[in-house]
């Protein structure tokens, strides 16, 4: 759960000398770090960047005055900082527990004695700052780490004192908007009432493992904060009335801190006796964990070096120098110390510190990435797809490749950035020389182009463009050069054998070279084009239209080689007017069936609303998501339901998103922000994991490369590859 020291992390701060790396963001790094006399703290620091702009290193010392005035009994106590250093740092004891969202995706919503106790504990938090006048502006379940002794809020990187905006923009929302209060989100002042707000969002959370107000892109969730009513049908009945009090838009008729804090008490015994067996085990387990934290740093990388690759040098933590940490400074060596600043994400999850191998994991937990990259030639991978055995990432510095086994780097050509450059198939990958204009094969292990001696020129078309590529062909639009006597230049599609160069057939084509809308979808011995509400149906040997066919709508299908369509043997599966769910047979273009006509959806739901997710389909079965329920699963068939999966992380598709990835034991879904995928049991039909990614730019694009068992997760300028299982 810790990661190794960089060659360039500095050995000492202040007192305390840096042992492992616990996670780093985009403005900081969080270190495992001990003193001289063995005390182990969790430290936190500001990346030079950032340390170098006044406003950022005043926000760094009132985040260290909001943590000394929570103090230890409440929150993580201070125990030295320097926001003057050159680089500024803040020591914190090592809180031992885990953070609530954590707690409740392990052992469920919590029972209602556990969520009043809870609750009147986090009031006696709120009020200790809001009788120092500080407001904690992003209360949130991660920002609450649960201990035996109760709950312990941490992470005050946007705490001000009330009415001090000065570090927020005009109309600028500062916070998380799954748990905002109305004032926050239209970016006016954010008093003691705002946290009082947030608290209830933090309370429905933990009684019903979700938010008041559902899931979904922050404008959604922020306009649902401003104008919508609370979810709170889940919340058990004798907390409801309380919690909606809570949750009135009008911030003069929510309670204060102490009146909450006493009608939470009613009914409900001492936290710890109340909190779950399971979080105990958690509690203990992450205790015995700090034996396991090593001094640990990586040497300075050759060139080409791999993540995970580099030797490491290790030495033991020492039994005496493990206990000896003053006051309650207990460390383990685990994710909550990343959970205790929400601007920072984990350089890596550890898993399996039980000795569990993949396959064999204890019930919950993710299993390890097998490799990562994030080289710095990947900060904005716009495509991900396979080629063969090899992963090819599209960004604004070019093209890349790397081993799917292995993730090791291999090719690169700055000048292949988008995907319309370039044929793609299963097993090659074709480009246009822009020097000599021949249509070449891409060497997938350096990217540079094969040589070819097929000059696009004796197509004499007048322009062009690459639809795709399938089966060694090429399919290519154009237009005529030469003009027809009395007509207009006409549009024609040609194949070309990727290997040769040798034209296949050309047939004229009625969709105009200059719409880009144009997708191939090819199936078997059929290419499929779509072109807007329209579905064509080729022959690939011959190039003969066997059917085309119009749609009512737009057809939902997106442009992007992430997959806005699932195909079998026999069939296309796609959106159809933002509303339905179709299956397409590719011999004749007609429509087996529809499914999306009779469900229900939430109410005030936009005729524009996408209401399905892209799907994807494997053993016959067809899986998607939909808005405002979650999962289903479909007879790829038929298209009855099969089942169906309640999931607020699944209730809001986005056509920008990748499809699932079906495994043999699990589902995968891409989730948002720092969970970047989350696995379903196929079997039970829950939600078994969700895998912590590097960073916080989730709900990126999935691959499974079922040959070699990967499931190739990208995001931002990370990619890593899980165990397809």
């Amino acid at each position: 759960m810790t990661s190794p020291l960089t060659h360039d992390d500095p050995e000492r701060l202040g007192p305390y000398r840096l042992v492992a790396r616990l996670g780093s963001g985009g403005m900081g790094t969080v270190y495992v770090a001990r003193s001289d006399r063995g005390r182990t703290v969790a430290l936190k620091t500001m990346h030079a960047e950032f340390a170098a702009q006044a406003d950022y290193r005043t926000r760094f010392r009132l985040e260290t005055d909001a943590a000394r005035v929570i103090g230890g009994r409440h929150g993580a106590e201070v125990v030295g900082a320097d926001p003057l250093a050159e680089t500024p740092w803040l020591a914190t004891e090592y809180v031992l527990g885990p953070p609530l969202d954590d707690v409740v995706a392990m052992c469920g919503p919590l029972p209602e004695e556990a969520t009043r106790a809870l609750g009147a504990a986090l009031c006696d938090a709120l009020a200790q700052l809001h009788r120092s006048e500080v407001v904690h502006r992003d209360l949130k379940p991660s920002n609450i780490l649960i201990t035996a002794t109760g709950p312990k809020l941490i992470d005050f990187g946007i705490a001000r004192a009330a009415g001090d905006e000065r570090l927020t923009r005009t109309g600028a929302a500062a916070g998380t908007p799954a748990f905002m209060s109305p004032e926050q989100a239209t970016g006016m002042e954010h008093a003691p009432a705002g946290d009082v707000f947030a608290l209830a969002g933090v309370l429905v959370f933990a009684s019903t493992g979700h938010g008041p107000f559902g899931v979904g892109q922050a404008a959604d969730l922020l306009y649902r904060v401003r104008y919508s009513e609370a979810d709170l049908a889940a919340v058990p009945p004798g907390l409801r009335p309380l919690l909606e009090r809570c949750l009135t838009k009008d911030a003069h008729n929510r309670p204060g801190t102490a009146e909450l804090a006493e009608a939470l008490r009613t009914g409900c015994g001492s936290f710890e006796e109340d909190l779950p067996d399971a979080v105990h085990a958690e509690i203990l387990r992450r205790a015995a964990a700090v034996w396991s934290t090593e001094y640990a740093r990586t040497p300075a990388p050759e060139a080409d070096t791999v993540f995970g690759e580099a030797s490491l040098t290790r030495t033991p933590l020492s039994r005496r120098r493990a206990l000896a940490m003053g006051g309650s400074g207990v460390v383990a060596a685990g994710a909550a110390a990343v959970g205790a600043w929400a601007w920072l994400a984990p350089d890596e999850e550890k898993r399996g510190d039980d000795g569990s191998t993949p396959g064999r994991r204890p019930p919950g937990v993710a299993p390890e990435a097998l490799w990562k990259d994030s080289s710095a030639e990947s900060l904005s991978v716009t495509q991900a797809l396979f080629v063969g055995k090899h992963v090819a990432l599209l960004s604004d510095s070019g093209l890349s490749t790397l081993d799917v086994e292995s993730g090791d780097r291999l090719g690169k050509n700055d000048s292949l950035i988008g995907i319309e450059d370039l044929a793609v198939s299963d097993d090659a990958m074709y480009a246009v020389d822009p020097q000599s204009l021949e249509l070449c094969p891409v060497d997938l292990d350096t990217g540079t182009l094969l040589g070819s001696s097929f000059k696009l020129s004796k197509l004499g078309l007048k322009s062009y463009s690459l639809l795709g590529a399938h089966l060694g062909l090429v399919l290519i639009a154009g237009e005529d050069e030469k003009k027809r006597k009395g007509k207009k230049r006409g549009s024609v599609r040609i194949a070309i054998d990727g290997k040769t160069g040798e034209e296949r057939w050309r047939r004229a084509a009625r969709t105009p070279l200059e719409d880009q809308d144009t997708v191939l979808m090819p199936v078997g011995d059929v290419f499929v084009i779509r072109f807007r509400d329209e579905l064509t149906g080729l022959s690939r040997r011959t190039g003969k239209v066997l059917w085309s066919r119009r749609f009512p709508g737009e057809l939902m299908t997106a442009t992007s080689w992430n997959g806005g369509f699932a195909r079998s043997r026999s069939h296309l599966y796609l959106g159809i007017g933002y509303k339905e769910l179709a299956a397409i047979r590719v011999s004749d273009g007609r429509i087996s069936w529809r499914f999306g006509a009779d469900r229900k959806f939430p109410e005030k739901t936009a005729p524009d609303s996408l209401r399905y997710g892209k799907p994807t389909v494997r053993d016959g079965v067809l899986y998607a998501q939909e808005l405002g329920n979650g999962v289903i699963a479909l007879d790829a068939g038929t298209g009855k339901l099969k089942w169906e999966l309640k999931a607020d992380w699944a209730a809001v598709p986005a056509n920008g998103t990748s499809p699932p990835v079906v495994g043999n034991r699990y589902l995968y879904f891409p989730t948002p922000k720092t969970q970047w995928v989350t696995a379903v049991d196929l079997k039970s039909r829950k939600e078994a994991w969700t895998f912590q990614g590097p960073n916080d730019s989730g709900g990126g694009v999935l691959l499974a490369h079922r040959k070699s068992r990967r499931l190739i997760a990208t995001s931002g300028g990370t990619t890593l590859a899980l165990p397809l299982e």
